[in-house]
């Protein structure tokens, strides 16, 4: 299930992404050749107008084919060709923005999903103290192996028995005075998790905290959450301060990431790739849609950053070479432009291969 919602996440930013150049670039006056729904093979399409719209066989995402994006199209010497519609020979203004398009549009989708999320509500955490008659007691972690592993994490508290005792509701605190009297005779935990009510019984052991291992307790992390909802101007302005402190944390963050490569003291055990990402996504959906809405904005933009990086194969880097055809009113040859970006598609292939090994063996 996490792979599949993994893919689906995937699938639906890369092709708001697209979406961006792809609309862009028409209205900027560029020929659009083809609107790809997925990747190659292709299964089918439909022509409207001058562009294709094609469905293919991986679904991870989607692409868009400009005509003369890469230079070589231009030459063509039919003059019934109207070249002026080619990119490279559309504006600089007009080339920048189709590049930055796809990055504009992941970001304001970021944007609509935190205003989304607001307007549905987003679970807080609460202090016990503060907690109002709505707080509910929320599973937000559990120790593996330990009795508190078969709780699937996101998963409401709704009572707690010991013997002929019944708790309604339990707080943090009383949850764990009950696993302290219950001691090696058990508790029974009845839990609400994606709408789906279940109960299970769990042995209390000890040695499972280490400032105290004589203490029993089950292991299991909780905490109070209320959910807040807001109205759709303090929605939309929520998001937007959201969206624009989550783009300086991602950007700062990267940048650290960046400068410690360069020195050689990158520690990638932080930084997730393809498989810590499918589940991050199956322990976001754990906790309901709208944890689940929130990660993809995050995902949306990290991937706005990413693609600014005035890297080689990059929207960042080829907006690089529009700076340089700019100022030095020279275009840059499609063949050296094409093995500088084969350079950089390959180092990211690389730092990818990097990232996915270091989340395997995590996994191991």
């Amino acid at each position: 299930m996490s792979i599949l919602l993994f893919f689906v996440v995937l699938f639906i930013l890369i092709l708001v992404h697209e979406w961006g150049h792809f609309i862009v670039a028409k209205k900027t006056g560029m020929r659009v050749d083809e609107f790809g729904i997925g990747f190659p093979p292709k299964l089918f399409g439909v022509k409207k107008g001058e562009t294709e719209y094609t469905f293919n066989a991986l679904p991870i995402g989607g692409f868009v084919k400009i005509w003369g994006e890469n230079g070589e199209d231009l030459t063509n010497t039919d003059q019934s060709v109207d070249k002026s519609r080619g990119f490279n020979a559309r504006p600089k203004w007009a080339q920048a923005l189709v590049l930055v398009a796809g990055v504009t549009m992941n970001i304001l989708f970021a944007w609509f999903l935190f205003t989304v999320t607001n307007m549905l509500g987003v679970p807080m955490p609460v202090d016990e103290a503060a907690a109002t008659e709505a707080a509910q007691l929320y599973v937000v972690g559990t120790v593996p192996e330990s009795p508190a592993a078969v709780l699937p994490v996101g998963a409401i508290i709704n009572t707690v028995t010991v013997g002929d005792v019944l708790l309604d509701q339990p707080t943090p605190s009383e949850f764990t005075t009950a696993v302290q009297q219950a001691g090696e005779v058990g508790v029974r935990v009845a839990y609400t998790h994606n709408d789906s009510a279940a109960s299970v019984e769990l042995v209390p052991t000890k040695g499972l905290i280490e400032s105290d291992p004589e203490r029993y307790a089950v292991g299991a992390s909780l905490s109070m959450v209320e959910v807040e909802k807001m109205g759709l101007i303090a929605a939309v302005a929520d998001g937007f301060s959201t969206t624009w402190h989550g783009l300086v944390s991602i950007t700062t963050g990267l940048w650290s990431l960046l400068s410690q490569i360069f020195v050689g003291e990158a520690d990638f055990s932080q930084v997730a790739g393809p498989v810590g990402i499918v589940g991050m996504v199956g322990d976001a959906a754990s906790f309901g849609i709208v944890a689940l809405l929130t990660f993809t904005a995050i995902i949306s933009l990290n991937l706005a950053v990413i693609n600014l990086l005035p890297f080689p194969a990059l929207d960042g880097g080829r907006l690089v070479f529009v700076f340089i055809e700019t100022v030095t009113r020279k275009q840059i040859s499609p063949e050296w432009a094409g093995r500088v970006n084969l350079v950089g598609f390959a180092l990211l292939m690389l730092l990818m291969i990097v990232v996915t090994y270091n989340d395997i063996t995590r996994l191991l």
